[in-house]
């Protein structure tokens, strides 16, 4: 068995369990814990893209999913990843500048976005 380390709140639990012999609990344990973590910055992170997500939806009319499609473009385009992108397009309601590269990808999917709906 790998060796994990625990939060020091969490080592009370692990050695009593440890201690009781039940190895297999305490791996259960850890891994709830890590996955609940896990889930928890997911959820963090689904708020920001959400947000990102409506702001591409007030700027080219159109549908959620598509709002969608243009960030994870902008993202694979720029080759960062779709929660830095939309932190990045957050930030700008908070006066924060848009980086140049995700400005320039982003007017390209826009444009893009355009032309698709008058053709």
């Amino acid at each position: 068995m790998h060796q994990v380390t625990a939060p020091r709140e969490e080592r009370p639990l692990l050695t009593a369990v440890a201690s009781a012999g039940d190895a297999a609990l305490l791996a259960e344990v850890v891994e709830l814990r890590a996955k609940n973590e896990q889930l928890g910055r997911a959820l963090s992170t689904r708020a920001v893209i959400d947000q990102a997500r409506g702001m591409v939806m007030a700027l080219a009319p159109c549908s959620s999913e598509r709002a969608w499609d243009l960030l994870v473009g902008v993202s694979q385009h720029c080759n960062i990843k779709l929660r830095d992108v939309a932190s990045a397009l957050v930030a700008t309601t908070k006066d924060e500048t848009l980086p140049e590269e995700i400005q320039r990808e982003l007017r390209r999917a826009l444009r893009g976005l355009h032309a698709a709906d008058r053709g």
